[in-house]
């Protein structure tokens, strides 16, 4: 699907093109948008048993599915700040160790529109006394699943192709260090 405008929001021309779905322009006014990525995170946790926590998502796009603790990256904030700002937010607990673990392409499908992100992805881990509180709103269920292997990995009914690349890097990663 792709993000169209029938008039210019500038000037109200009709001419207004898009250019690849990279940007949109108006030859009557000179009006230029770009159609920028989105930065958002997700961070994979675990527990003492080295299963991974998941929310259920419980709103568009996916809901139903299980996704990693994040979201989107506000204007002037870091990604890490992001990780655990998101993670505070629907978990409501403060993670610690937020380390970089890679990053992967994502289309996002929201209310017929198609935005297109860039996920980066963390591992972080609770503190000891961590006491979580899903965010209502957004998240029907927190669980905690195994993700040992690539078997594992498939059969999780995952939200977003990004994080099933994501937790594929962290097991072959896990796998090296052992």
């Amino acid at each position: 699907m792709s993000n169209d405008f029938t008039f210019c929001p500038s000037c109200g021309g009709k001419n207004i093109e898009n250019k690849k779905n990279r940007k949109w322009f108006c030859p009557d006014c000179g009006f230029d948008l770009y159609n920028n990525v989105a930065a958002a995170v997700g961070c994979i946790i675990t527990n003492s048993a080295g299963e991974v926590l998941f929310e259920m998502r419980g709103k568009e796009p996916r809901r139903g599915f299980l996704a990693l603790p994040g979201g989107f990256v506000d204007p002037d904030e870091s990604a890490e700040a992001a990780a655990v700002r998101e993670c505070t937010e629907e978990l409501g607990a403060t993670v610690e160790r937020v380390e970089y673990l890679c990053s992967y392409p994502n289309t996002y499908l929201y209310r017929e529109i198609t935005y297109k992100t860039c996920d980066l992805f963390f591992t972080a881990a609770l503190p000891a006394n961590a006491v979580l509180h899903r965010q209502e709103k957004e998240v029907t269920q927190l669980v905690w699943k195994s993700v040992q292997n690539k078997k594992e990995l498939d059969e999780l009914p995952l939200a977003f192709e990004s994080a099933r690349v994501a937790l594929s890097k962290w097991i072959a990663k896990n796998e090296e260090n052992k």
